[in-house]
């Protein structure tokens, strides 16, 4: 039994409970299989988005305000369950638990890597979960790997089955400095040739539905050697205990799992016993408690974690086994994301209401250690848990994902089979070209995955020099890189979430076709072979539900090709946004090779070799030669590119390949010869002379460069247009205060222009505090004026819509903080009265601020520096009075302080 006290103390509680820790070895539950445990399962998972080409995700619109659905689901589900609250009656921070220490989970390979770039924090605290519950578990911590992109494993052939047990027991290796003990399967797919692969791999453990179980039976002993069998199949299995999975199941094998045909299976044909269970492979198999995990997703329980205890309980059986397990499994992102706020429910249901019931919280691998199987189960022969009719839901029409609507999945057996088929020529192609480059090619493949982790330039050449044949040339290397990266994307291409859903067209069904086009490319370019015909033929037989697009051919021509970046689309994003980095404000001199200007523009690099910037009037020409390498393939090309940009929002981008210095010096002559005449139109005759007819604008940039750019371009603009509308409120304040006055509507010209006027003023008050905020004595001005500011817009009830104001507001509260607890040069009387008026002119300009990270920050430090600072200068007023406002601090930004102020009394 296990209590909130004798839990880490990063769980941050600071309560108590009243339940004792036994100490005695044969009791405690932690080391002897006793009483109640349970495990609740989180599986977190994102579907890969990043664009083939750019290996970073573009933004989504549907997940406003926020970048892209990671991002959003980020902020709302998995920060928040790294920093769960538990607040009293007044809504007060009195625990911040790190859910991920108590969950069982596993998170996606792909996931994790999205998180490890964007938020180091949330990720951190994931490793360290996992490392703090392996202490608390006796060596077993709470996280299970995953299956890498997420393949539905019964309709992956064998190859692909291995890869991508290698490549998610390899991610979760280098991330959790452990072999993992078990494994999630996408959607929970399984059948016995997966669980042989998973066997061979060295996993010990997977967890399915309640639903997957075909029979089970207690182990043969010597009393009992042939135990009856009981039929399950109709979710009657009970889920409280693990079972052993032998992979050579009793039934006859003409009618066993591993032998059927199209996932049926004749269960009235004869079985044959074994005779001994002794030496056969086997798997143990975890069933989560079905009913409970529905309502999880799909009920209200997980609001009240005193009603989800009480679910939980409910399941508990009364018939005096020494042990039993109580698991439950779902998506992680109900807890935050589809469900707001129940990370909350989850802290306090891990911290308190569980250890009160005297249950353990444990994870399977725990649990497994102290209570190895006693009975045994044979499965269905291909199921799924999220599909009634096996895995069809990521091959046919079946009806699931259809969302109760009169859409059908026709389109999903001709995908599968197109993309079986690309796959099967991608393996020829891999085959044959791979033998020129690598001992063995398939061998390279699954280790490829370090890769993956880490493609800095010294570690991708180990990774060559290890598998290599011979010592490859430059281009040998571009090839073999080619061939691994197209085999990536022959996997990613099988991504389940293309099928999930009820249309081909939605961005999921996208994706995994822009990953099939990236192997077609990569492909060609290796082999010369062009498949893409072929691929379109098949597609072409996956009808659409959306009359725009017909079929997956269109889909594909439209959606897909459309989107493909080639090496010109990156030089001209890279010549034109040079314009607005501020390296074009003077004229370049020539670089020599030694003095290569380097950038990074998402997955390539660009070495600057020439760049040479003119103006004439309104116009500004620029021309250089680019060096453009990709950091994925290493395949590398010189460009020339020239760039006329006549104002605003036309550019005129020109690119052509490198043809030698004598040819580009000449060219360069000519371009800066003819804008010289001031003419724009000439400027542009010349440059299809030397370029020919293709350009680029704008339009052609990455979508993420292109809207800063917009944004840059129309700032002038803007500043002018709020200075207009600040005119236009300083010379009526007058009326629009007599119309609040007499409670008239103030008309809207003149509301408008009182609102942006406000905001405009209240920005750039902020940018000043901002350069200001290192000296505290210097921000006074900038405070008053906001809240100056704040009155105003109160009195004009101003909206102040600056989301960009609300994020640099919380981020200098932040700042301020940190320099009050940890800065020991700083002035504390100082630091904490601006702490104070920043918090207060936060909330009187109404901005909707957030103090999450402040309190974060704040409660990290409550224990470890302000109770041991309060608690040894009781005696000291001038100390005891720092106390105080420090705890005040605390009240401020919503920190349960008050069991220690009344200490102070």
């Amino acid at each position: 039994m296990t209590s909130a006290a004798e839990l880490p103390a990063s769980s941050g509680s600071m309560f108590t409970s009243h339940i004792t820790a036994k100490d005695d070895r044969q009791s405690d539950p932690l080391k002897k299989a006793t009483g109640v445990y349970v495990a609740v399962h989180g599986h977190f998972y994102q579907p890969p988005r990043e664009n083939p080409y750019l290996d970073a995700i573009e933004r989504q619109s549907g997940a406003a305000p926020f970048h892209d659905w990671n991002e959003r689901i980020h902020w709302e589900c998995y920060r928040p369950n790294a920093f769960a609250r538990i607040l009293n009656d007044r809504g007060e921070v009195m625990g911040i638990v790190n859910n991920y220490e108590y969950f069982s989970f596993n998170i996606g390979p792909t996931l994790m890597s999205w998180l490890e770039r964007y938020d180091l924090e949330v990720y951190q605290r994931i490793l360290e979960a996992d490392a703090k519950s392996a202490q608390r578990l006796q060596g077993h911590g709470n996280a299970i790997a995953q299956v890498y992109n997420h393949i539905i494993m019964p309709l992956a052939n064998e190859r692909d089955k291995y890869t991508q047990i290698r490549w998610g027991k390899e991610d979760f290796k280098s991330r959790f400095g452990r072999d993992p003990e078990g494994m999630w399967l996408a959607e929970a797919g399984v059948d016995y040739a997966t669980l042989e692969a998973l066997v061979a791999e060295g996993i010990r453990f997977v967890i399915l539905a309640p639903s997957q179980a075909l029979r089970c039976r207690p182990l043969a002993t010597r009393d009992d050697p042939q135990p009856e069998w009981h039929e399950v199949g109709g979710n009657q299995i009970d889920p409280t205990r693990p079972y052993r999975c032998y992979l050579q199941p009793t039934l006859n094998t003409s009618a066993s799992p591993l032998s059927s045909i199209n996932g049926k299976t004749d269960l009235s044909l004869p079985v044959k016993e074994e005779e001994s269970r002794e030496g056969l492979p086997y798997i143990d198999i975890f069933f989560y408690d079905g009913p409970i995990s529905r309502d999880m997703g799909f009920s209200d329980v997980v609001y009240s974690s005193n009603h989800f205890a009480g679910r939980i309980g409910s399941a508990v059986r009364g018939d005096h086994r020494p042990a039993q397990l109580i698991s439950v499994a779902t998506d992680g992102e109900t807890f935050g994301h589809h469900k707001k706020g129940t990370e909350k429910t989850l802290a306090y249901a891990f911290t308190e209401e569980f250890p009160r019931q005297g249950w353990t919280v444990t994870n399977f691998a725990h649990y497994l250690s102290l209570n190895p199987p006693a009975w045994e189960v044979e499965l269905k022969p291909v199921t799924a848990w999220s599909c009634a009719h096996g895995v069809d839901r990521w091959q046919d029409d079946c009806g699931c994902g259809g969302e109760g609507g009169v859409w059908h999945q026709q389109w999903r057996r001709p995908l599968r089979d197109a993309l079986n088929w690309l796959r099967d020529r991608l393996i020829e192609v891999y085959e044959e070209h791979g033998k020129l480059f690598f001992r063995d090619s398939w061998q390279a493949r699954d280790e490829y995955i370090h890769v993956i982790r880490d493609r800095s330039p010294a570690n991708v050449s180990r990774f060559l020099t290890r598998h290599q044949t011979h010592k490859l040339t430059a281009a040998e290397q571009v090839d073999a890189l080619r061939l691994l990266e197209m085999q990536r994307h022959a996997l990613l291409m099988f991504t389940s979430c293309g099928w999930f859903f009820e249309e081909l067209s939605r961005p999921e069904g996208t994706q995994i076709l822009r990953y099939a086009a990236r192997a077609l490319e990569l492909a060609g370019d290796v082999a010369g072979v062009q498949l893409e015909k072929g691929f379109l033929k098949r597609l072409g037989l996956a009808p659409s539900n959306v009359e725009h697009f017909k079929h997956g051919g269109e889909i594909y021509r439209q959606l897909v090709l459309t989107a493909q970046v080639s090496f010109k689309q990156v030089a001209a994003h890279y010549a034109i946004t040079s314009l607005f980095n501020n390296q074009g404000s003077t004229p370049h001199s020539q670089h020599s090779a030694l003095s290569t200007h380097k950038k990074r523009i998402y997955c390539y690099t660009a070495n600057e070799l020439d760049y040479q910037l003119q103006r004439m009037g309104s116009l500004t020409l620029v021309v250089g030669h680019l060096k453009l390498v990709s950091d994925i393939t290493w395949e590398s090309e010189h460009l020339v590119f020239a760039v006329l940009h006549l104002g605003g929002w036309d550019f005129h981008c020109c690119i052509q390949p490198f043809a030698g210095r004598r040819d580009y010096s000449q060219l360069k002559e000519k371009l800066f010869r003819t804008l010289q005449q001031a003419s724009a139109a000439n400027c542009i005759l010349v440059m299809t002379q030397l370029f020919g007819e293709a350009t680029l604008s704008l339009q052609n940039l990455f979508a993420e460069e292109r809207h800063r750019i917009m944004r840059l371009i129309t700032q002038e603009t803007l500043t002018r247009l709020d200075q207009l509308y600040t005119q236009a409120y300083r010379e009526n304040y007058g009326v629009v205060m007599a119309f609040h006055r007499d409670g008239l509507e103030v008309p809207q010209e003149l509301q408008v222009a009182a609102d942006i006027a406000l905001g405009y003023r209240c920005m750039t008050t902020l940018r000043s505090l901002e350069q200001d905020i290192a000296e505290p004595q210097l921000c006074w001005n900038h405070i008053v004026e906001l809240e100056a500011i704040a009155t105003e817009a109160k009195h004009l009830r101003c909206r102040l819509n600056i989301s960009e104001g609300k994020q640099l507001l919380e981020q200098l509260i932040v700042r301020s903080l940190w320099r009050l607890l940890h800065d020991a040069n700083g002035s504390f009387h100082a630091d904490i009265q601006l702490l104070d008026r920043l918090i207060d002119v936060g909330y009187q300009l109404n901005l909707g601020i957030s103090l999450e990270r402040s309190q974060e920050l704040y409660f990290s430090c409550l224990h470890s520096q302000i109770l041991p600072l309060c608690l040894t200068t009781l005696a000291d007023a001038e100390d005891s009075n720092q106390c105080r406002q420090l705890l005040k601090l605390g009240q401020k930004l919503a920190v349960d302080v008050s069991p220690i102020l009344s200490k102070l009394g």
